[in-house]
């Protein structure tokens, strides 16, 4: 006896597996708006790491492992991207939904931005334990007085960040977090 011939549904290839959906949940970050004694603040320059010539300049801060707090985040991400490890952590300044796109895919974060300050000017900040990704995309960091940032004619995240500096710098921290517009590059 042969066998009967399959019926056509079975030759063929199985369906696809249905595209998976983005994660609904933001990736929760902690930044830290480091102050040296002369005001300065402290940035990171990146880039996109397939477009050299795509830059901007950020906040050092980065996201949450395991079961630690924002708090601890942002120290330890400190600590990581510049090598600063005797910053005093103060309150959360301001809050921020953001999504871009970076090294081939779209980014979407809940960012907390904490102040912090150095005791000493000239505090020269540098790396000591950069992620593979950060190693292909971070050009380097620098202290920019609020003059500076007001006249940079680069791109700076938060984009209001010039503003941000300046009002924190006259009237002191706010007395709860500023939730900042989202931004959606």
């Amino acid at each position: 006896m042969t066998d009967p011939a399959p019926d056509r549904a079975s030759l063929t290839e199985p369906d696809p597996a249905p595209p998976t959906e983005p994660d609904p949940t933001p990736r929760q970050v902690a930044r830290v708006v480091l102050l040296d004694p002369d005001d300065r603040i402290l940035l990171m320059h990146g880039y996109e790491p397939d477009d050299p010539a795509d830059t901007w300049w950020f906040t050092p801060g980065g996201g949450l492992e395991g079961d630690e707090t924002r708090a601890e985040a942002a120290l330890r991400e400190l600590a990581e991207e510049t090598g600063i490890t005797d910053a005093e952590l103060g309150p959360v300044l301001w809050q921020r939904y953001c999504s871009f796109p970076f090294d081939g895919r779209r980014w979407d974060q809940d960012e907390w931005y904490y102040l912090a300050r150095v005791r000493r000017t000239g505090t020269e900040p540098r790396p000591q334990a950069l992620t593979e990704l950060e190693t292909r995309s971070l050009a380097g960091l620098r202290w920019w007085t609020s003059a500076e940032l007001s006249a940079a004619r680069e791109t700076v995240y938060p984009t209001r960040l010039a503003e941000l500096l300046r009002t924190l710098l006259d009237e002191g921290p706010p007395s709860a977090p500023v939730v900042l517009a989202p931004e959606i590059v």
